[in-house]
């Protein structure tokens, strides 16, 4: 997709913030090769990428024997080399690095990538030896890259400190950069997206992360001129607020940050016995993480090559009505049916865009969206031609897709596949919309393919159909979050005075707080609940009230719809009675009376649980004993504004319940949401120590919303 030409310098264009401190490591002008020697696969292949790259600056091995290696000169030490050096490739073994380390001091040489492994990847004895090589790089000033890394390739400044053959040829021009905590996968990626014709502008092994992690790399990134996407590979987050803020930086300027994020879902920081932890693990965590601050997560390479080129040919797409066009029907079913799938829409012509398409296309054929275009462009290719600009026209049409695979041979090129592709560019820079070709099938680009590409000036992807709607889909969402813009930043909530030690207490502080909740009594003796029942005009609500006790219903702790006196003061004594059974060393404060609600409506589960990574995030979903069922939530970071709730309502598999089903009414999903963000503001005012804040129910009704049953839980709780 990009061509082989020169690549650009980017050198003297960047003089913003650099927070990151790599630019001197990531636009190295010399380099010194320590523990360089020809017997070593990795020496020899790092010394023969300054070469592949056309690497402008200067490249000192470096040898304690001295004499030649890879034909040049080796000094015995960095120190010996007797001038400044940027940076320096680390390939000693792990017993040389405090040595290495050491004689870089010496050299003032000031960032390195370490290739050595034996450190935290095998265990505790190898990260305590990465915590030492960590405070031997900080008191000597040097940013480290690694170790256990392959290192990095700067394309645009062809600088390349990496261990391995890079695909060849080079493409120059290339604008995504790929960082990946796995050397091996940031190869993979850098292949498959060779394969396809594109080119990086960055390619970022960060390794076991002792110093630079992938959130300053993606910091760095966010600035670079030669970067237009930003692909990551992630098995863990080692600086979460920094990714996030980079991420948001991302967003704000349109470079679009797309992420493949491994690992099985961690409970996070499980709270005793409540179901938040159950429902909120790192891995959807991440996924909320994700959609507040901008970043499309795939699930393999495929998806994040395709995405990330897409979104670097076509940037930001205003206008995401989808117009498909094929040479071949079925060609265009199975485009609908993938567009409807991922979310884009496909509409209907006007009647005047189908009266000019009648005007161009065969008599056999018919004029929808999609378009066959009909065999009849074999013959005649500038149907494509004339047929594009007047598809495109319609109104409704924001953007285009055409189908057609780009040959992979000169002689094919030279033929009439060939003369097809020139037909479709030339009718898609008639329509002055954003056009893309997509494969059939997902294919490989040839040299001579990209040489078409390049003379033709087309947009393309050899994704096949799902692949290439699912990144359509992809590019959609991002251009409507950008033109959404994050939400403000808003003042964190005042300290809460004191925490909530009951249900009664918790209740009372969401009160305090402006959450609606049900008026509730605690009774200490059944003529106690016999008066509180009988203020209520109606009947009442019996729940045990005990510190011990989180799922009340589980020790026959919870009586409904209690009518009269004789029925409520039975009700406490068999609560008390039935409690004590069950759990006997369980402390009891006494009996909460409150009205029993009749009117139709939703019940809802709100959990607030502190991520270990992320810090307090909040999980929406219904309630009652369905939250276990169905395990059916949406998940944001604290703090959410009510417009942010209404989103996660809208996420829900069950949100159709919300407006009605069977008869139903439906909520008002305004008061609702009003309500899960003053929770959210709540959980935040109880501070850090907090570990888990459950209201289930959230009762939504057609009129509001209240919570029925609170539960905080504090983390020295959990020991």
């Amino acid at each position: 997709m990009e061509g082989t030409d020169a690549g650009r310098n980017c050198r003297g264009g960047r003089q913003g913030r650099a927070v990151s401190g790599l630019e001197r490591l990531f636009r190295a002008r010399s380099v010194a090769l320590v523990g360089a020697t020809e017997r070593s696969i990795w020496s020899t292949a790092a010394f023969a990428n300054f070469a592949r790259l056309g690497f402008p600056g200067r490249v000192f091995p470096v040898s304690r024997k001295g004499g030649m290696v890879h034909g040049l000169p080796a000094a015995a030490s960095c120190a010996a080399i007797g001038e400044p050096v940027d940076a320096a490739l680390l390939m000693v073994p792990e017993g040389a690095i405090a040595e290495a380390f050491a004689d870089l001091n010496a050299a003032g040489i000031r960032n390195a990538v370490v290739l050595t492994s034996g450190f935290a990847e095998i265990g505790v004895e190898g990260a305590a030896k990465q915590e030492a090589l960590l405070a031997a790089a900080r008191a000597e000033g040097v940013t480290l890259l690694g170790p256990n890394c392959l290192g990095f390739i700067n394309y645009a400044d062809r600088v390349p400190i990496w261990t391995t053959q890079p695909p060849l040829p080079v493409l120059r021009g290339g604008r995504i950069a790929v960082v990946s905590q796995s050397g091996a996968t940031a190869g993979f990626l850098a292949g498959f997206a060779h394969r396809q014709g594109i080119g990086l502008s960055y390619q970022v092994s960060t390794g076991n992360e002792a110093d630079v992690n992938v959130a300053r790399v993606v910091d760095f990134l966010v600035e670079d001129e030669a970067t237009r996407v930003i692909g990551l590979f992630l098995e863990t987050v080692h600086d979460a607020p920094l990714l996030a803020e980079a991420a948001r930086r991302a967003l704000a300027a349109g470079k679009p940050i797309v992420a493949i994020k491994i690992g099985a879902s961690e409970t996070a920081a499980r709270a005793a016995e409540a179901h938040t932890g159950s429902l909120v693990g790192n891995d959807r965590v991440f996924d909320a993480v994700c959609r507040q601050v901008g970043i499309l997560r795939v699930q393999g390479i495929e998806e994040l090559v395709f995405t990330a080129a897409l979104l670097a040919r076509l940037g930001p797409v205003r206008d995401r009505r989808l117009g498909l066009v094929s040479i071949s029907g079925g060609v265009c079913e199975m485009a609908a049916d993938q567009a409807e799938a991922n979310g884009v829409a496909v509409p209907r012509l006007a009647e005047p865009t189908r009266d000019a398409l009648r005007a161009v296309l065969p008599a056999f054929g018919t004029p929808n969206n999609p378009l066959d275009v009909t065999g009849g462009a074999m013959l005649d290719p500038a149907l494509f031609a004339r047929s594009l600009p007047a598809f495109a026209a319609d109104p409704a049409i924001g953007m285009v897709a055409c189908f057609m695979d780009v040959p992979d041979t000169p002689e094919e090129i030279a033929g009439y596949r060939g003369e097809l592709v020139r037909q479709i560019a030339a009718g898609f820079r008639a329509t002055g919309k954003p056009c893309v070709m997509l494969s059939v099938m997902s294919r490989p680009v040839t040299e001579a393919g990209r040489a078409l590409i390049e003379e033709t000036g087309i947009a393309y992807l050899g994704s096949g159909i799902p692949w290439g709607l699912a990144a359509i889909g992809r590019a959609c969402a991002w251009s409507a979050w950008r033109e959404r813009g994050l939400p403000p930043r808003v003042a964190p909530p005042a300290p809460a005075a004191a925490r909530p030690g009951s249900e009664h207490a918790a209740l009372a502080y969401l009160a305090s707080r402006g959450v609606p909740v049900v008026p509730v009594t605690l009774a200490q003796s059944a003529e106690a609940a016999v008066a509180a029942a009988a203020a209520l005009g109606g009947p009442a609500v019996l729940k045990i009230a005990s510190p011990d006790i989180a799922h009340k219903s589980d020790v026959g702790g919870v009586l409904l719809n209690l009518a009269g006196e004789a029925a409520v003061a039975a009700g406490f004594d068999r609560i008390i009675g039935a409690t004590q059974a069950v759990k006997p060393q369980a402390r009891i404060d006494g009996v909460l009376v409150a009205p029993m609600r009749s009117e139709p409506g939703v019940e809802l589960f709100v959990g607030v649980l502190r991520d270990p990574l992320w810090g307090p995030a909040i999980a929406v979903g219904l309630g009652g004993i369905w939250v276990e069922a169905l395990r059916d939530t949406a998940i944001r970071l604290l703090p959410v504004t009510q417009a942010q709730v209404l989103e996660m309502f809208a996420e829900l598999r069950g949100a159709t319940l919300l407006d009605g089903y069977r008869g139903m009414p439906g909520i008002d999903r305004d008061a609702a949401a009003a309500a899960v963000a003053c929770i959210g503001d709540a959980a935040l005012a109880l501070g850090p120590t907090l570990a888990s804040l459950e209201v289930n129910p959230l009762r939504a009704t057609a009129t509001g919303a209240e919570a029925l049953d609170a539960l905080a839980i504090f983390a020295e709780e959990e020991a």
